[in-house]
């Protein structure tokens, strides 16, 4: 297995990628600036230079990998096709490149409520809108998948037990951006975990349950 993960200096990417490396699977970073990404990322990771807008770039990223993982998200600010093209176009490029390449097995971060048109988060230029037409475009293309659909991202960690709920059942909560790098990399590994939404969320009251029981429990 080798990953490709793209949106790799990200908050919730450069995780992924930690723990890819702390697993021991290789991992090469699409980042689109060398020079920040070599701070940010650890030294076991090799790094390409692409950007999911280009989808030439995917291409030569892809070669010799095995599985991708998309972390990719637009940014907050007033352009308001950001979201249309990072979370939409950009995921359908790797989707597309992915197919081409052979990729086995395709990990998506998306987001919780993503079916809920009506979401504060929509107010950001459709955010929510275009994740769901990505995961969608991504479950038609006949590829092996995982999506991950985090509640409100926190980058401190804690100790709080992971739920785990399939799509449209979790509505509020957040959850450590550790957590879901954990999830996203376990999904590679997990065959329970092929092919499903999961939703997670970390709860006080939670009962601690291993990965694989979790995503054994999503339909």
């Amino acid at each position: 297995m080798k990953a490709l993960v793209a949106g790799a200096t990200g908050e919730t990417g450069r995780r992924i990628v930690q723990v890819l490396v702390q697993r021991q699977i290789p991992v090469r970073a699409l980042v689109r600036d060398l020079a920040p990404a070599q701070t940010i990322l650890p030294p076991e990771a090799e790094l390409v230079v692409g950007n999911v807008l280009d989808p030439k770039s995917l291409a030569a990223a892809l070669t010799d990998c095995t599985v991708l993982l998309c972390a990719t998200g637009a940014r907050p600010s007033f352009d308001p096709t950001g979201p249309y093209l990072v979370d939409y176009e950009g995921t359908k490029n790797l989707v597309d490149a992915a197919k081409t390449a052979g990729i086995v097995h395709f990990v998506f971060v998306s987001s919780l409520c993503v079916s809920q048109l009506f979401h504060p988060l929509n107010l950001f230029w459709l955010i929510l809108v275009w994740k769901k037409q990505a995961e969608e475009y991504l479950q038609k293309s006949g590829l092996a998948y995982t999506i991950v659909r985090p509640g409100g991202l926190k980058n401190e960690d804690s100790s709080l037990p992971l739920v785990i709920g399939q799509a449209d059942t979790l509505f509020e909560g957040s959850v450590p951006r550790a957590k879901v790098a954990q999830v996203c990399v376990e999904a590679l590994l997990q065959p329970a975990a092929r092919n499903k939404i999961v939703e997670i969320v970390a709860q006080a009251d939670a009962p601690e349950k291993p990965l694989t029981e979790l995503f054994a429990s999503v339909a």
